[in-house]
């Protein structure tokens, strides 16, 4: 093996070494000083073996074994829906289909009084999907314009709407690292909830730049993804799974129900990963309105001026909608 060859594999065993040290750091039991204990020895000896033994491929073997043996073991950690959740995750969702009627019971419905004050509850409602009237989606900033919170939500001619949002399930003693989301720290969650609760607390209280798009799907295809999230939703129950910040998050999850309902979707766009700048993308694709040029569609869309002045009372969908251009009227039945 010549010389670039080598270092081209020292520096890729040196990172996957690395990548095994953070998933040990993260999953390793026991207190915070014995994982990073852990996590350094491991590292700092399988990348001496690396280097130390002779010749080079035998401690290339070594390093990369040890690399399979951790993912190996963190690949077989298995999520539980026994935890100290925080309040807002506490309650999993499920729903039953009786013809057109669909019934979901734990539709989160908080009373946010600040981002830290708020009433739980936890209602059953039933929604007519004969009723169905179209899908928007929620894009949500808090940060970065290159990364956004997606909620889908369904919309009803009764008025009411479904609001659902892939996010991570945390215990009272977990905050959210991007970084953790890679290493089966968290459960999946979807948190079907009320838009005054899921969108408002965005809003109103986080101080987070929400965008609502109104999208032209028609009415059989919003059905078949509502329908399709209720499998996912009602597997919960049974069946944990893992959040991956990168495979299986907000954005990636939404993608993988749209190619459940039609294998032939849009093909994979890096925007679904950077998906702060996805609203092109559905501009260029022609998924939500036309029209307009899309600097101005984006202007109407900003939703938080009007949802700050709703105050989250009964008609906030209605008042975050003004002025929106309805995308729905052209997508058909």
């Amino acid at each position: 093996m010549g010389r670039f060859a080598r270092a081209l594999v020292a520096v890729l065993l040196l990172g996957a070494l690395a990548w095994a040290g953070i998933g040990l750091f993260y999953n390793f039991p026991g207190p915070g000083w014995l994982q990073r204990a852990v996590a350094i020895v491991f590292v700092l000896g399988t990348a001496g073996a690396l280097f130390a033994l002779r010749p080079f491929v035998r401690g290339a073997a070594v390093a990369l074994v040890a690399f399979g043996l951790v993912q190996l073991w963190i690949f077989s950690l298995e999520p539980s829906n026994t935890g100290d959740w925080q309040p807002d995750v506490k309650e999993l969702a499920s729903a039953t289909l009786d013809g057109n009627l669909l019934t979901i019971s734990n539709i989160r419905d908080f009373t946010w009084r600040s981002e830290t004050d708020f009433t739980p509850q936890w209602d059953t409602r039933t929604y007519d999907l004969s009723k169905l009237t179209g899908l928007d989606m929620f894009f949500s900033y808090w940060g970065s314009p290159s990364i956004a919170h997606t909620i889908m939500s369904w919309d009803f001619s009764d008025g009411q709407h479904l609001a659902i949002s892939i996010e991570v399930r945390k215990t009272t003693s977990q905050q959210y690292s991007t970084v953790a989301g890679f290493f089966r720290q968290y459960p999946l969650y979807y948190a079907v909830a009320d838009e005054r609760d899921v969108i408002g607390v965005r809003t109103n209280f986080r101080g987070e730049d929400v965008y609502l798009y109104r999208l032209r799907t028609p009415v059989a295809n919003a059905r078949a993804l509502l329908l399709d999230y209720v499998k996912s939703i009602n597997g919960l129950v049974d069946d944990p799974e893992w959040y991956n910040a990168l495979l299986d998050n907000c954005t990636t999850s939404i993608q993988r129900h749209v190619r459940d309902v039609n294998p032939h979707a849009s093909p994979f766009s890096w925007r679904l990963i950077v998906n702060g700048y996805l609203p092109e993308l559905l501009y260029q694709r022609g998924t939500i309105d036309t029209s307009m040029p899309f600097e101005k569609l984006r202007e109407l869309s900003y939703i938080d001026p009007r949802a700050k002045t709703s105050g989250l009372g009964p008609n906030f969908s209605a008042v975050i909608r003004e002025g929106l251009p309805d995308s729905h009227a052209v997508s058909g039945r």
